[in-house]
């Protein structure tokens, strides 16, 4: 990870302004997601149709129970499962964030694209941070942690009615010495639940086969590069 964001690329950072002016515009565009417009017959108020949206697949939403709540639990600072929380982005790029406070966000590309040790890899990156108190902090914008979320100490029964979030990920940046803190702890984390470096340092290939080095998804909040994988082999 280079030195700018989360996991392969530089966390997208903005002023506050910034910040506020594209919340406001992705509460707005969230909004309208998915409906198509046309005009009215004269006269006649135009009623969109309502925005199609993925469920989240039962199997999956206890895929990531089964992946996580080890991690969750060989923390150095473990949290309570039902203080944990992962809300699941309809975004079919490959990413995941940790938002602080034990929330976590995946996109359901992450979820259809990485088998379970590559989803493994990248909770634990992601669940390092949270461990080692790092400061930024992943924010969704456009939606919140309660749609859409599923909380660990119990998948909700019929879980596969839940639809993931509209929003983009975003986040401050980490430190270079942050991000490689985050792959050396993911990796002890990885090894606590019988897992070797190997699963981190093949998940961090993938992705560089899988998404480039320069594209969005993520590369675009994980800086990442060759360095960061020599590192975690001279462990």
């Amino acid at each position: 990870m280079e030195t700018r964001s989360r996991g392969l690329r530089p966390w997208f950072t903005r002023a506050t302004r910034t910040l506020a002016c594209l919340l406001a515009g992705m509460i707005l565009l969230s909004g309208c997601a998915a409906i198509e417009t046309s005009s009215p017959p004269q006269g006649r108020a135009e009623t969109p149709a309502p925005p199609a949206q993925t469920k989240i697949d039962a199997f999956q939403a206890e895929r990531l129970k089964r992946i996580m709540v080890p991690l969750i639990k060989v923390m150095d600072h473990p949290r309570p499962l039902d203080q944990v929380k992962i809300g699941v982005l309809d975004d079919q790029q490959i990413n995941a964030a940790s938002a602080g406070g034990g929330e976590f966000y995946v996109t359901a590309g992450l979820l259809k694209k990485a088998n379970d040790e590559q989803l493994m890899a990248i909770l634990a990156h992601e669940i390092a941070h949270d461990d080692l108190g790092h400061v930024a902090k992943a924010q969704a914008l456009g939606a919140g942690l309660g749609i859409g979320a599923i909380i660990l100490d119990q998948i909700i029964p019929g879980s596969g009615q839940i639809a993931p979030i509209a929003g983009a990920l975003i986040s401050r940046t980490y430190s270079r010495k942050e991000e490689y803190e985050a792959d050396h702890h993911g990796v002890i984390l990885l090894k606590r639940v019988g897992q070797p470096k190997e699963v981190m340092i093949n998940t961090l290939t993938w992705l560089m086969q899988t998404e480039g080095t320069g594209g969005g998804g993520f590369f675009a909040t994980h800086p990442a590069t060759g360095d960061r994988i020599e590192a975690l082999r001279k462990l």
